[in-house]
């Protein structure tokens, strides 16, 4: 698939306006010819009660990062996107910095695919390893 990686990142960026995304500063940072990379800050927002991410804001930052490489990987503008099942591991907690999620396609059917995304923190160590199964819908 030929494509410009800073189209396709600036719209993944514009259509997170007024969503969990945005509330979660969720950044699409970078994307290849099978992977697509964003970021979110660690910090109060995303923390659970004793100062540490989340395992919620994880997963929430893996589905987008999955759902957003279904859309772009399969190229078709006529289809919807759906989450339908999410499995994660947590492995390491974060209090700052960043956490970095990048999605990599395991299985692509026609209807349902399979996606696995690595989130790391800025030292790239292994935060969480999270599968995600898409489902296409035709709009």
């Amino acid at each position: 698939m030929s494509f410009d990686h800073s189209d396709l990142l600036q719209h993944a960026n514009s259509i997170c306006k007024d969503t969990l995304m945005e509330t979660l500063q969720i950044e699409f940072v970078a994307i290849d010819q099978d992977s697509i990379t964003a970021k979110m800050p660690v910090n109060s927002r995303v923390f659970q009660p004793d100062g540490i991410l989340h395992g919620g804001a994880t997963l929430a930052l893996a589905e987008s990062v999955g759902s957003a490489a279904a859309q772009i990987f399969l190229g078709k503008k006529d289809i919807q996107v759906r989450g339908i099942q999410l499995s994660g591991n947590h492995v390491k907690s974060v209090k700052e910095g960043h956490v970095w999620a990048t999605a990599r396609l395991i299985h692509g059917g026609r209807t349902t695919q399979l996606w696995e995304i690595r989130v790391v923190n800025d030292q790239k160590d292994l935060v969480s390893l999270v599968k995600l199964t898409t489902m296409i819908l035709n709009r």
